[in-house]
Order: C-alpha cells, then sequence, then structure tokens
C-alpha cells in the first residue's frame, strides 16, 4: 500500500532552515564564542543588515522571535499611560495571546483597508483622542504598529508610508514595523516602489525577520538612534527575547545577508504563491483578498474542505453565506512545485 502525500500550506516555518544556514551553523559548531550576542559573528551580521538597509545611524539587536520582538519594543519604548495603535487584524492584536496586553499597554485598534492602516484613519482617530475633554483620563496614543507584509498578504506602498510618516510625526509618534515576512516584501519591490534603503527613512524601528523567512529561528531588531535606547538590552533579557548563545542568531544573519540569500528566498515563496495563485483561478477560484505575497486567501465550498486536508495542511478561517469559507494557504522559501500542482 502507498502512503499518500502530504503537503504543508499551513505556515511558512513548517520546515528547518535553508541548508547553506545549517552548513554555516555546523561549520562552526565547536568555536567558542562571548554569549549574548556580544560575538564577532553577531557585530558582522549587524553591520551587514545595516548597509543592506543605509541605516547606519541605527542600531540592531537580534531576538529569539518575532512576539519577543513585539513585547519588548512596547516594554521598551511606551510610556505606562500609552497603548499602542495597530490594525484589528494587526498580529499583536489577533495573534499573539496579549503579549503586549501582559506588559500593561493596550493595543488601539482601527479597522483595517485590507489589512493596513490608513494615515487618514489615524489622523481621525488622534484627532477625536485629543478633541475629548477627558482623554487624560484615557489611554494615550504612543506608538503605531504596522507589519509588512500584512497578516494578509497585502503590501504598504511609498506613499502609504509617506503619509503615515506625516501623521506620525504631526503626533509624535514612533512607527515600529513588523517584518516577520519582509524577505517577501522586498521580493515585491514593483508592487510598493520601496527599496531596501526606504524603510530606515519611514519607519522608527522595525525588524528583518528570520523565523518565517528561511531561518532557523530569530529576529533582528533595527532601532533608530533618535530613539532613546538606555536599558533596551535589559529589557529585552527581562522579556525573554535575548539568546545565551547569540552567535547561533548573529551566523544566520550572516548567511541569510550573504549573495542576497534573503532577498531569494523571498522571491522564492512569492513565485509559488503566484503560480498557485493562477492555478486556483484558472479552475474558477475567488479569493477574499488580492495578496501578492506567500498568504493566499481563496474561498472554497465547505464540502471539499475534508477532502483537501487529507492531502493538504491549511487553516479554515472566516465563513461565508452560501456553505463556503475563506481558507488560507501560504508558501514559503521551501515550497516544492510538486506541491503546488498537487493542490
Amino acid at each position: 500500500m502507498t502512503q499518500e502525500l502530504f503537503f504543508s500550506f499551513a505556515n511558512d516555518y513548517s520546515e528547518g532552515c535553508h541548508p547553506r544556514i545549517l552548513e554555516r551553523l555546523q561549520a562552526t559548531n565547536f568555536e567558542q564564542t562571548s554569549g549574548y550576542g556580544t560575538d564577532a559573528y553577531c557585530e558582522s551580521a549587524a553591520k551587514l543588515i545595516k548597509d543592506y538597509f543605509d541605516c547606519d545611524d541605527h542600531e540592531v539587536y537580534f531576538f529569539v522571535g518575532g512576539t519577543p520582538v513585539n513585547l519588548t519594543v512596547m516594554a521598551a519604548f511606551l510610556k505606562p499611560w500609552q497603548g499602542v495603535i495597530a490594525a484589528d487584524t494587526g498580529h499583536i492584536e489577533a495573534h499573539e495571546s496579549g503579549a503586549v496586553e501582559g506588559t500593561g499597554h493596550k493595543v488601539l485598534t482601527l479597522p483595517n483597508r485590507d489589512g493596513k492602516l490608513t494615515a487618514a484613519d489615524v489622523r481621525r482617530w488622534c484627532e477625536t483622542f485629543y478633541a475629548d475633554e477627558t482623554h487624560e483620563h484615557m489611554v494615550y496614543p504612543g506608538m503605531i504598529y504596522i507589519s509588512q507584509p500584512t497578516e494578509l498578504g497585502t503590501l504598504y506602498t511609498k506613499d502609504e508610508l509617506q503619509r503615515l510618516r506625516t501623521v506620525a510625526d504631526e503626533y509624535h509618534l514612533p512607527i515600529f514595523m513588523d517584518g516577520a515576512r519582509l524577505a517577501m516584501a522586498l521580493a515585491a519591490i514593483e508592487r510598493t516602489e520601496l527599496k531596501p534603503t526606504d524603510y530606515a527613512s519611514y519607519v522608527d524601528l522595525f525588524y528583518v525577520g528570520g523565523t518565517k523567512c528561511g531561518a532557523l529561528f530569530g529576529e533582528a531588531l533595527i532601532v533608530s538612534n533618535q530613539l532613546d535606547q538606555m536599558g533596551f538590552r535589559t529589557v529585552q533579557k527581562q522579556r525573554v527575547g535575548r539568546l545565551a548563545k547569540g552567535r547561533l542568531l548573529g551566523l544566520q544573519f550572516l548567511e541569510l545577508f550573504n549573495d542576497n540569500l534573503y532577498l531569494s528566498l523571498g522571491r522564492h515563496a512569492n513565485t509559488q504563491a503566484n503560480l498557485l495563485t493562477q492555478g486556483l483561478k484558472d479552475i474558477g477560484v475567488s479569493f477574499s483578498v488580492d495578496s501578492p505575497t506567500n498568504q493566499l486567501f481563496p474561498i472554497l465550498p465547505d464540502a471539499i474542505i475534508p477532502q483537501l486536508r487529507k492531502n493538504f495542511g491549511f487553516e479554515v478561517q472566516g465563513a461565508l453565506s452560501g456553505e463556503r469559507h475563506v481558507v488560507r494557504f501560504v508558501t514559503s522559501w521551501a515550497t516544492r512545485n510538486e506541491a503546488i500542482t498537487c493542490l
């Protein structure tokens, strides 16, 4: 009896990591280095990242994962009376088990527009807040949180970030960009008009995702020196974001930013998603949102979902009329053509 094939489209971190990263880790396995990101590998990786994003006036901090980045940033840069403005679909609101609220800071949600915050909505919210005579009894806005790509796979354009930057400056709000899937955004420059060197001009701090972009684990947070970073590494340790064997993070990012591997992995994930999108459209499947990156949201009849789940992993999301559901398919840096064809 032959075993049926099974392919997972549930997320972009089901696989281990790109082989080049494993080789780099293996080659340096018995070296002894200092801990907590103070080693030469982390120093070299930080320089590569600064060069790539043209942000020498920023600091780079390596983290074990995305949620520790987010809650550490909120804990370190928000005042006790402040919250963070985010789309109601934002990762910190919908998929982090209340981690940010656990730091004592409220997530101030606005309705999303295809997964995004708009400058007009943020300005309207801030105007309403400060126009209220009792606003001193409320949670103040202290930061703007966005994701690139968003939780719906959509992308902020250069114009949209410029507009957000203008509003943020009016209300003295730093912009924090979650880049868990930043490789996929960088690979879709034709949709965003944002070069790597643009990001540091429009946001105050952002992170380069590794976990969902071909690394074993890890993220690299980039913080403008315009922000007061006194005690940040201590807060990072308090929030369990710092790794004792920090060189494991530095080595991975050294390899990711060697010979454009990071960008290449993002392109592969997007290319496979585009193939899957076209294949589904060819058989009449519609989508709930137009995603140019690696997260897809097709609408499927309820009747076929159990059958598909025998051979494919994916998430079932919102129910629609007519016995249909929105589902989520995610491609990755390692998705093979065979998986696309079989689906």
